[in-house]
């Protein structure tokens, strides 16, 4: 029986941090740097957005992981990316800008994980606030069952985050294989033979965020044992 447990836990801890790992490995495998290459991945990302009729949203560099910000209409690239010349950086600063291309258009699952990413963080506040004022409602109210319906309540608003991260995956294939791939390919930015390192890395843009669901669910299982 403990074999079968310890096993189970490995299991657990595989699905949680295999793909975030393997999301890594695919980065690091394809981000030698390439002297053939005319630009950096911050160069295409400015060179792409003015193609596409989107001179108005900036690039800027970011410690905070590669992104498109909806509201400030900016591309924002790690270090690596934005003056890296590898597949890896070409690929993501082309992810990237692909966002920015469903934003111009108004697809509408990109619009959807917009007002859910600004709900998502008024929810984790209020469940914050919930778990934080838990002790004082049992000392001063002394009522066991009300600071249970907390906690469950704490529990529900945390888990918009994981839902959040699942509902917008098909918006990260679209930006990954809709958008940045055909752009890659048709406009003959990067040579046919590094095609398929980008589509790996494409792919490892579009499930960055399932690591991060799954890296959510481990933190609500920790928060299940600490209130058991």
């Amino acid at each position: 029986m403990p074999v079968l447990i310890i096993l189970g836990i490995l299991a657990f801890l595989a699905l949680i941090f295999g793909p975030q790992f393997w999301v890594k490995a695919q980065m690091k495998r394809h981000s030698a740097e390439r002297a053939d290459f005319p630009g950096t991945g911050g160069e295409l990302a400015a060179h792409l957005l003015d193609r596409a009729g989107l001179s108005g949203v900036k690039v800027e560099v970011t410690d905070a992981g590669d992104h498109y910000d909806p509201i400030d209409k900016v591309v924002r690239l790690s270090p690596d990316v934005h003056d890296g010349r590898s597949v890896t950086a070409v690929a993501v600063a082309a992810h990237e800008v692909g966002h920015a291309i469903q934003h111009r258009d108004g697809d509408p699952l990109l619009v959807t994980r917009i007002r859910m990413a600004g709900g998502a963080q008024k929810l984790e506040v209020a469940a914050a606030v919930l778990f934080a004022t838990a002790p004082l409602v049992l000392a001063f109210v002394h009522s066991m069952p009300l600071v249970i319906l907390q906690i469950v309540v704490a529990l529900a608003l945390l888990t918009s985050r994981l839902v959040m991260h699942l509902v917008t995956l098909p918006v990260e294939f679209d930006a990954s294989f809709g958008k940045a791939l055909p752009i890659l390919d048709q406009g003959g930015y990067l040579p046919s033979a590094d095609l398929p390192a980008a589509k790996s890395v494409l792919r490892a843009a579009a499930l960055t965020y399932v690591a991060a669901a799954l890296v959510t669910l481990l933190d609500l299982t920790r928060i299940i044992r600490v209130l058991r």
